[in-house]
This record gives structure tokens, C-alpha cells and sequence, in this order.
């Protein structure tokens, strides 16, 4: 049972009667379950719990709500009290917030959060210049960095005063020019950081020049997110800085924000390989047309992809009606080449997702894939061949159906491999080539090898399986 469940109307009466002792409980509460428990609220009740919060405890449970619900307390909070609660927001956070909004309650609250904080204001009006999925969509400036001339004991206190407002201390940044500590800016170059190791074992006279790390792994503001996160994994990274062209330190991305990359683009790619367009909210919180809405256009599609399969069947109907055990073995023969297609598409997006794959490895996949199946076309043409001599079949017959699995399963694997590098060259997410959408090209090419063959290798098989 949820939390906001357990102690939510409690919580709202003890607020209600003493506000004092709540704060108390604060930090014994983490903001995502009071957040929980604001979600449970009316939009009045939500307001009213959020207003007698400190205004950093609402700001945290503030930005934990759903965009929509955030959306809908704004209207009743006000754009002044929703400016103080977005000044108390992480600066990548308060640009998320801002960026949702509808264009006509845009500019009243940037006019209230100046009055209220004139860098907050600016830092979410640098950051709304950037695409959600880039970088520097995904960036913070609430940072620390300090200046190389400093000494250790020096850079400690810098550090100090500036940690209050950084959303993260694993790395503090060195740049070159402009005021040390705070939030950096335009015009400071990025030269090297220190981690929590070198400041705790530097001697404190030390030069935050000699102790410094000048071996910085960065990123360009318009990089995607998918491409960040690939590169924060590799290097093993708490923090990635965001750098322009000319070295000048933009703002800094945490791993908070990328593992909810990493879930957004999961969810994504698991709809887009069910042939559903991408659904963000949850099960049931989208509403039922949006459901039909996102479902119709591909299932569509793909029910007009299946005229193919009866156009195939319809042109080589003669073959069909001479020898009717033909298309008993139809399904079985589609399915194999669909299955092993599926899997193929499956490996080769997540190859590309992670990075393991490029499109240059183009042939090398062609390769890979042929032979792959290959194999594993003769191992299901052993059991092929099993099933049509213990169902009483020909030996003719039983060579057709080895020949067609080991071609179609070959085939599958080619198609399923070859289609997620081509639609990547194309600029088309691989995801696109789900599993429906292969197994649809799959089984009208199956459909077609399988007939040609048996055309061709069989046609004096209606006289060998007749009976006598």
C-alpha cells in the first residue's frame, strides 16, 4: 500500500492543526512520498498542503508531480507563489517546469521569478534555449566550481560557501576566469576538477593547479541524451560537464537525470517494438482515446501489410490446390522465420542503443546474421523434417520443408538484422522496426520462398503422396 495512503489524511490534519510539528517530521519524510501523498489531494487541498510547507521542502515535492498535476496547481497557486517554489528547484528542474507550461502563463511567471531571483530567472531562460533531449536540455548550472590559483585550504572554502546551492559535491569543476565557486559561467574555461578524494588528501597549501585532474571527458550542448548516457556509463561518471566549442563550461549533468533518460527511452523503445506509438503517462493515467490514438495508425498498417501475405498466397493458389498439405505447414513455417526475424531486430537495437553497434558495422552484421542462420535454420529443419515423416509425409516433401526452414530462417535473421541499421542511417529510430513490423515483411517473403520451391523441386509431388 502506498504511503500517501498510510499517513496522508493523518498528515493533512496534523498540518491543518499545528504546521510546527509537521516541519518537524520533514525530515523524517522524503519529498517523492510526500509527493505521493499530494497526488492523492484535490487540486485545493494539494494547494493549501503546499503553501504551508518551508518553500525548498515544496519546491522538492513540487517537481516530483506529474507535468499535468503541476499544471493544474500552478492555476491556483499564482505566479508569485509558483515563482518562489520555482527559484527553490534545481536550475534543470525549474527549466523542465517552465518549458511544459502554456505559452500564455510563460511570461507572467518569468516576470514574478525575476522579482523573486533574478539568476534563477536566467539560468532557466539560458537553459530553455536547448532541446529537452540534449545535453544541454538535460544540463544544471548548480555547480561548484573554483579557480586554479586558489590553494587547497582556499578551495575548501569556497566550497563551502557555494555547496548550499550545487545539486551535486562528487565533482568540483576548475575553470579558467571569472568569479571561483558558484554557478559558472559564459566566459569560464574549463581546465580540470577535483574529486572528493584529492580534496580530502591534498595538502592544504597545495595549488588547485598541481591537484587538479586535467583529463576532462565532456560533452557538446547538442549531443542527445541517448548519446550522454551512453558516455556517462562508459566512463563510469557521477557527473558529466557540458562544454561549448570553446571550452567554456555550460553546465554539468548529473546521473539522477540520465537513469530518467534511461527509463524514457527504455519505455519508448519497448512501445515502439510493440507497434505503439510512445505513450509517457502511465497505464491509467492516459485516457482511452489516446490509447486508440497512439494503437490504430500501426496495427493499421500493419493489417494492410497482411494483403501482401494473401496476395502472395492468391498468385501461387494453383500450387495450393494441387497439393493441399502445402498449406497445412504455412504457420509453421512463417512463425519460424518471424520468431528468428524478432530476435534478430531485438539484438541488433539494443546493440545500437548501447553502442555496441555502429551503422559502419553494416557487413559485419550481414555476416553475423547469415550464418547465425544458417545454423539455426538446419537445427529447426532437423525437427521439420521429424514432423512431416512421423505425420506420414513423403520424403520429397520432408526435403521441401528442411529446404524452405533453413532459407526462411536465414532470411528472417538477415531482415531482422539489416532492417534496425538501415532505418539508423536513415535517421529513423531502430526501434521502429518492431517485431510485428519484421514479422509482417517475414512472413510475405517466407510465404514466397516456400511456394517457390515447391513449384519447383515438387512437381510431381500430388502423384508421390497420392494414396496406392
Amino acid at each position: 500500500m502506498r504511503l500517501a495512503r498510510l499517513i496522508g489524511p493523518e498528515l493533512e490534519t496534523l498540518l491543518r492543526e499545528s504546521p510546527a510539528e509537521v516541519r518537524e517530521l520533514l525530515d523524517e519524510i522524503h519529498p517523492e512520498d510526500f509527493a505521493d501523498i499530494v497526488a492523492e489531494l484535490d487540486d485545493k487541498r494539494a494547494t493549501e498542503l503546499l503553501t504551508e510547507l518551508p518553500t525548498d521542502y515544496a519546491a522538492q515535492v513540487f517537481e516530483r508531480l506529474d507535468e499535468d498535476r503541476q499544471e493544474s496547481l500552478t492555476h491556483r497557486l499564482g505566479t508569485e507563489e509558483t515563482a518562489k517554489l520555482v527559484s527553490e528547484m534545481g536550475s534543470d528542474e525549474a527549466a523542465d517546469f517552465v518549458s511544459m507550461l502554456p505559452p500564455a502563463m510563460v511570461a507572467p511567471l518569468l516576470e514574478s521569478l525575476e522579482r523573486v531571483d533574478p539568476e534563477a530567472a536566467e539560468d532557466v531562460e539560458e537553459l530553455a534555449r536547448w532541446p529537452d533531449s540534449s545535453a544541454g536540455g538535460l544540463m544544471t548550472t548548480d555547480f561548484v566550481a573554483v579557480s586554479p590559483q586558489l590553494r587547497m585550504s582556499e578551495a575548501l572554502e569556497e566550497i563551502r560557501r557555494a555547496a548550499q546551492e550545487a545539486e551535486t559535491l562528487d565533482t568540483i569543476y576548475v575553470l579558467d576566469g571569472g568569479e571561483p565557486g558558484g554557478r559558472g559561467g559564459t566566459t569560464q574555461r574549463l581546465v580540470g576538477y577535483l574529486t572528493l578524494r584529492i580534496l580530502l588528501l591534498a595538502e592544504p597549501t597545495e595549488a588547485v593547479a598541481d591537484a587538479m585532474l586535467t583529463n576532462v571527458i565532456s560533452v557538446p550542448p547538442q549531443m542527445d541524451q541517448e548519446e550522454v548516457a551512453q558516455k556517462l556509463a562508459k566512463y563510469d561518471f557521477n557527473t558529466l560537464p557540458v562544454v561549448n566549442e570553446k571550452g567554456q563550461l555550460l553546465g554539468v549533468i548529473t546521473s539522477d537525470d540520465i537513469l530518467d533518460v534511461i527509463n524514457e527511452e527504455q519505455a519508448e523503445d519497448v512501445q515502439k517494438m510493440g507497434a505503439i506509438e510512445p505513450i509517457r503517462d502511465g497505464y491509467f493515467d492516459a485516457s482511452f482515446f489516446e490509447y486508440i490514438r497512439k494503437r490504430a495508425p500501426w496495427l493499421v498498417i500493419l493489417f494492410i501489410g497482411g494483403y501482401f501475405t494473401t496476395t502472395a498466397m492468391e498468385a501461387y493458389g494453383a500450387v495450393l490446390a494441387a497439393v493441399a498439405e502445402l498449406a497445412v505447414y504455412v504457420p509453421l513455417l512463417i512463425a519460424a522465420g518471424g520468431n528468428s526475424g524478432s530476435q534478430s531486430s531485438t539484438l541488433v537495437i539494443r546493440g545500437l542503443a548501447v553502442g555496441d553497434i555502429a551503422a559502419r558495422d553494416w557487413l559485419r552484421v550481414l555476416g553475423r546474421e547469415f550464418a547465425q542462420g544458417a545454423l539455426l535454420g538446419v537445427m529447426l529443419a532437423v525437427l521439420g523434417v521429424l514432423r512431416v515423416i512421423l505425420a506420414g509425409g513423403s520424403w520429397p516433401f520432408a526435403g521441401l520443408i528442411a529446404l524452405t526452414i533453413v532459407a526462411i530462417v536465414v532470411m528472417g535473421c538477415v531482415v531482422g538484422g539489416m532492417m534496425p541499421l538501415l532505418l539508423h542511417r536513415a535517421g529513423v529510430d531502430p526501434a521502429t522496426s518492431s517485431t510485428p513490423f519484421i514479422a509482417t515483411i517475414v512472413d510475405v517473403l517466407g510465404i514466397i520462398i516456400y511456394l517457390t520451391l515447391a513449384r519447383w523441386l515438387l512437381t510431381n509431388l500430388a502423384a508421390t503422396l497420392a494414396p496406392g
